[in-house]
This record gives C-alpha cells, structure tokens and sequence, in this order.
C-alpha cells in the first residue's frame, strides 16, 4: 500500500479534493425504480425488495420487531455494553438538552407583540445502517436530539439479516431509548416507506441518519414529500499535525475512518515530512492486526493522502478548503488554531481527543455534513427536529402608523390586492 504524497496549494491537491466520490446519476434510475415499486405496492414492495436485496423473507407478522425479540436481544449482548450504551446515552442527552429552544414573544411601545414558537415535528424516521456491522449509535443520534426536541412519534428502520433478524446491539440501544416502533427495512424501499406510508407505516415528517449511496439518493428523491437531516456522502477525517504530534496516533485515527468504506477520505496535513515517513510507517505496522484491513487498503490508496504545508496555518487554509467532516488539531497548543478554522463538521481538540470520542460517547452529534457541505451545513442538532412559526400581532394605531409605508411597498411590486388589504383596514380606522 502507497498513500499518495502531495505539497499544499498544487494543481494535483487541487484536482484530488475536487474529485468525486461517486457519479449520482448512474444510480439514479435504479433508485427510482424502487421508489415506484414501494409506492405501488406498500408493504408487498417492501418485502419483495428486502428479499432481493437482504435475502430475509418478511410479512406482515414479523415486518415489526416485537416485543420477544428484544427481550432476545438482550440476552445476546453484555452487560458492560448496556453500561457503556447507558453512559453514552446520558453524555449525549445532556449536550443536546443545552440546544433546546425557547419560544419567545416581546412587546413593543405600541402594543404590538413579535414572537416565534418552537414546536417540535409530529412524526419522524429514523435509518440506522446494518448488513456486516452493527451501528448502535447511530440509533442514539437519531433519536436523542428528536427526543430532546419533543418528538412523540419515531419509527425507525434498520436492515435485517437474511434470517429476518435485527442486530442485536441496534435493537438493545432501541429499547434503551424507548423506541417500540422498529421495522425491519433497509436501502432505499425503507426511505421511500418512510416517505409515502404503506398499509403499515404511517409516513413522517423527517426522515434522519446516514446510509449507503441509495439511501442518500432515495433521501434526495423523497426531500419535498418530507423533509431530511442531510445528503450523507462517504466519511472523513482531516488531521493537522505538528512535528510533535504522536505518529501512532495519527496512524490509529486514519485507518479508523478509513474502515468505514472505501469511498471514505483519509487526510494528513503537516508541516513535518518526518512526520509524514512515521505516520506511514505506523499504518503498516498497525493495519496488520485489524479485521476491515482490505477496506482500509482500499480507502487509503484511492482516497488517502499526505499533505505537506509549508507551516501549520498553512494547513489550516488546506482544511477550509477541504471543510472535513471531521478535523483533528494534534498540534501542541489545538486552541490558538480555532480562530483559523472556519469549515468543518466537528473539530477534535489535541491528541488524546480522537474521532471516535465523538462517535460514540462525549455528547455532539456524530451526523455531520460531508463532501465539502460543512462550508454552508451543521451536524444534526435539536433543531433538526423542530420547526418555528413566527408570531405577530398589530394593534390598531401601529397599523395605523405603519398602513402608508405597507401600501408604497406593495404597490411598487404590483399586489394591489395585498395593498387594498391596508387600505380597508386602514380607512375603517379614519
């Protein structure tokens, strides 16, 4: 395995952050295809597509998890991992409790009142990925923040096995969280599910969480029937270094990112060539004990590199360029470098804050723009499960007071209907 080697500001760094991961719309057709079968034939639709895609046979009997099977569940994990779900869970209640809005309304010297109510959505969805590996804390990232809002009702979808069954360690972070509305579906029929209803699902509102390239490209078909969190591309880390950053740390943290997905991104920046000969060396001494090593391979030839600046704010415009999803300051004072970060989904202060700390337990959200969309987009917060109305109410004399100045700028844009509706109101106060 070779990881590329490129200098700051070159055509080659140029031309290898614009790259895409992935051509959309060769998928699309695909994808669509789907959305039709679900819409046309609910719940059959959705059974007939898991069986093609998931192997599992289900019906209307077993298409909802019960209450048996996680009862089950829990008889399949260990108790320190119901310890470690329940301390995570806390950490990560407590920091979206502190995201929670206040609807608010204020008087004015005229007897006017401005406001706006928070309220929170009805009813969402939430998708946690399944298949080879088990993403019990994509449930807590979902759901926690939509909790927090106020949200009552939350169905959630996760992909079953081909025996029909749910991860286990997904379900147990469920029930943790009081979810009882669990359906086995995944890919992109459960999106569209989610999206129109079937003779089962009543749809939602929202639809939040990650998933492979159908799942994102379902969610941007659906987005305007319903709304969404985000389009999630493939995941990735920007590392800025000093030359007394930890190589066997910097190693650790590149490969965790890189096992995600092939597609997923990888990056080093640093002043420090030296740093760059150990951090590679460590990857190969490290990647030899890890279970997904082909998949690391695979994501650092294609989508890794070594970034060399000419100093560490250098490396820093490397990073608003790149605007990472996650970004990793391993330099010796991380805080003086805030001021110079403007783009990025979630910042890991020194090193011994890895990626993973955010992940899974010390309370942000680990859904987090991608591909660039942290220079205009926020991770999932509270807010995404909420929506505000604005407040407002006139009194007599302000509309009064106000009447001539409503008419002139309706008038210029040629509603006079919207104008006529001051001028009744404002010659019944004359």
């Amino acid at each position: 395995m070779k990881i590329r080697r490129l200098r700051a500001f070159t055509p080659e760094l140029e031309k290898f952050i614009a790259a895409n991961y992935a051509d959309l719309q060769e998928y699309e057709a695909g994808v669509a295809e789907i959305g039709k079968i679900v819409k046309e034939k609910g719940n059959l639709g959705v059974f007939e597509l898991t069986k093609k895609y998931d192997k599992a046979v289900l019906n209307e009997d077993n298409f909802l998890v019960s209450d048996e099977e996680v009862e089950e569940a829990y008889d399949l994990v260990d108790d320190d991992y119901i310890w470690a779900i329940r301390n995570a869970i806390d950490n990560i209640a407590d920091f979206h409790s502190r995201q929670l809005r206040n609807s608010w309304m204020e008087p004015d010297e005229n007897g006017n009142i401005l406001g706006q109510l928070y309220r929170p959505l009805e009813r969402i969805g939430i998708y946690v990925p399944g298949g080879t590996a088990a993403y019990p804390s994509s449930v807590l990232m979902n759901a926690i923040p939509a909790q927090v809002a106020g949200v009552t009702e939350i169905a959630m979808v996760s992909p079953p096995d081909a025996n029909g069954k749910m991860n286990p360690y997904t379900l147990v972070a469920a029930s943790e969280l009081g979810l009882v509305e669990i359906y086995k579906m995944g890919g992109a029929q459960s999106i569209f599910a989610l999206a129109y209803g079937t003779e089962t699902i009543p749809p939602v509102d929202l639809i939040s969480g990650p998933g492979n390239i159908y799942v994102t490209i379902a969610k941007k078909m659906v987005y305007g029937t319903v709304n969404i969190d985000m389009l999630a591309g493939p995941s990735e880390i920007l590392i800025i270094a000093d030359e007394f950053a930890n190589p066997e740390f910097i190693a650790a943290d590149m490969m965790s990112q890189a096992e995600h997905d092939v597609l997923a991104r990888s990056l080093l920046v640093t002043d420090s060539k030296k740093l760059i000969d150990k951090v590679e060396k460590e990857i190969q001494r490290q990647i030899q004990d890890l279970s997904r090593k082909d998949i690391i391979e695979q994501s650092l030839n294609s989508y890794g590199a070594f970034i060399l600046a000419d100093d560490i704010y250098e490396a820093c415009e490397v990073s608003n360029i790149v605007a990472p999803e996650h970004l990793e300051l391993m330099v010796q004072q991380p805080f003086d470098l805030l001021s110079r970060i403007r783009d990025a989904g979630a910042i890991f202060m020194g090193e011994y804050t890895p990626e993973s700390v955010g992940d899974y337990y010390a309370g942000p959200n680990h859904i987090l723009p991608t591909g660039g969309t942290a220079k205009f987009y926020s991770p999932v917060t509270v807010d995404t499960f909420m929506k505000a109305s604005s407040l407002i109410y006139y009194s007599k004399n302000a509309l009064k007071e106000d009447a001539d100045d409503i008419i002139k700028i309706a008038s210029v844009e040629g509603l006079t209907a919207h104008a006529n509706s001051i001028k009744v109101r404002k010659e019944n106060l004359d």
